[in-house]
């Protein structure tokens, strides 16, 4: 059995800790042999356990314990503290490895809640498990969602070398606002993802650039943002943005753009890898073998 996980992006410009996108870049856990202990098999680094500590099985054996060990083979595709979900992969894999192994038949609405009282907040989570674009929120233990079709576009990560904790990202984000600085923000949200359902990727993409919840504060900590951003507007880019906590910087682009971007973003020479993405739309999945 393979449990696949996209990648995501949250926040998309004023969209904070709330709207989320699941890209084409995937956790796969791969479910071997039973066996008397659990041990996981991955690449990931000396610092990635491999036994129930490991955060696939922490969250697995803390919905349900009734489940016979296994081998399990962990391969990812999404850079761990870089903006792109790798925390909320594992965490949506897990939900999925307990569903499978105790029989549980979770709703996906379950898989939210549960995914979200351990993320914390919904905007990576929820586009893991449904895929496509989410908007949640989470006020109490209560998970409000609504799943859409993100406008069609190609997507291009910058993804820098250095990693940023998502912990140091909001440390430089204000702890309270005036209710008019308030206002004005949730005002660009709002007009940011009714042209998102719109389709109308233009009035989108100014709306995502005037963020004021998080972006302008976290723009310092990622030094490659402003020639990304630049070149991007050169290629006629809808909208640059910061992919979560950073220091992935995502851009949104007509497909007849992407190449001549990517090839400039290229002679730029800067210290990191460009990714090449479209929007998921299937969210978590699994894949049983069939026997012979």
């Amino acid at each position: 059995m393979k449990i696949i996980v996209p990648a995501t992006s949250a926040n998309v410009g004023p969209g904070f800790d709330s709207v989320g996108i699941a890209v084409t870049r995937y956790l796969t856990i791969e479910v071997l042999e039973p066996a008397d202990a659990w041990l996981i098999e991955h690449d990931l680094g000396a610092g990635i356990p491999t036994d129930e500590k490991n955060l696939l099985l922490s969250t697995a054996l803390s919905i349900s314990t009734d489940m016979q060990p296994h081998r399990i083979k962990m391969t990812s595709e999404v850079p761990l503290a870089r903006g792109l979900g790798s925390s909320s992969s594992v965490i949506v894999a897990g939900i999925e490895l307990a569903n499978q192994l105790a029989n549980l038949k979770l709703s996906d609405a379950e898989k939210l809640r549960i995914a979200t009282e351990i993320e914390g907040h919904p905007d990576n989570v929820a586009p893991a498990i449904f895929g496509n674009m989410v908007i949640a929120s989470y006020i109490g233990e209560d998970v409000q969602y609504v799943t859409a079709d993100f406008p069609s576009c190609d997507l291009v990560a910058f993804v820098p070398s250095y990693q940023l904790k998502t912990s140091d990202s909001r440390n430089v984000l204000p702890k309270e606002w005036s209710y008019k600085e308030a206002v004005a923000a949730s005002s660009v949200a709002n007009v940011a993802i009714a042209a998102l359902l719109k389709g109308d990727l233009l009035t989108a993409g100014r709306s995502i650039e005037s963020d004021h919840f998080h972006e302008r504060y976290r723009q310092s900590l990622v030094k490659e943002f402003p020639q990304v951003k630049e070149v991007a507007h050169a290629h006629g880019a809808y909208a640059t943005y910061l992919s979560g906590a950073g220091p992935t910087i995502m851009n949104l682009l007509a497909p007849e753009h992407t190449t001549a971007f990517v090839a400039t973003l290229e002679e730029l020479g800067l210290d990191g890898q460009i990714f090449q993405l479209k929007i998921d739309t299937f969210g978590v999945r699994v894949e049983k073998q069939t026997s012979m």
